[in-house]
């Protein structure tokens, strides 16, 4: 099947793509983007695509599998903004630490730093440390790729002046 034959045929599905869609988000906005993000998958993957399997169920298969990763990521950002960034700042520097207790003791005053760090820069420098792509921190904070890229770097520079005692 070529690349147009393709097009066609998942453009074909759209009024059912819909509807699945709003079932999932209840948000006709939500729903428009979930169709996008689907026809974006599809195309991107088209080579693994077989011409003798169900195309509707492989597109309800990609949207499905879409919507749930994002839920999991926006319950994710909602976690750890209940949680408190320093509960999820001090996990993800034990976890990255060693276990003997000077490492523990210099985690805790490391997150006493960052803690003291206004949240112009704490926000997107903990998003950071703890797994998140600047991309997805931009989105999240509604901010551009350029700020918050500048925002990690400067609370980097701030962490490493207060934290120049830990020099060897």
């Amino acid at each position: 099947m070529t690349a147009i034959e393709f097009n066609t045929r998942i453009l074909a599905e759209r009024s059912a793509l819909k509807g699945f869609a709003l079932s999932l988000t209840r948000n006709t906005e939500d729903a428009l983007d979930l169709i996008q993000d689907t026809y974006v998958k599809a195309i991107r993957y088209r080579e693994k695509f077989e011409d003798t399997t169900n195309l509707k169920a492989w597109l309800f298969t990609i949207m499905k599998n879409t919507f749930i990763n994002a839920y999991r990521r926006s319950v994710k950002t909602r976690e750890l903004i209940s949680k408190g960034d320093d509960v999820a700042l001090t996990r993800a520097f034990k976890q990255n630490s060693y276990d003997h207790s000077e490492s523990r003791m210099n985690a805790k005053e490391i997150v006493k730093y960052v803690e003291a760090l206004d949240d112009d820069y704490k926000i997107p420098f903990t998003r950071y440390y703890c797994g998140y792509k600047y991309e997805e921190i931009a989105k999240e904070m509604q901010l551009p790729l350029g700020t918050v890229k500048s925002r990690i770097f400067i609370a980097r520079k701030i962490l490493m002046e207060n934290l120049k005692h830990y020099r060897n």
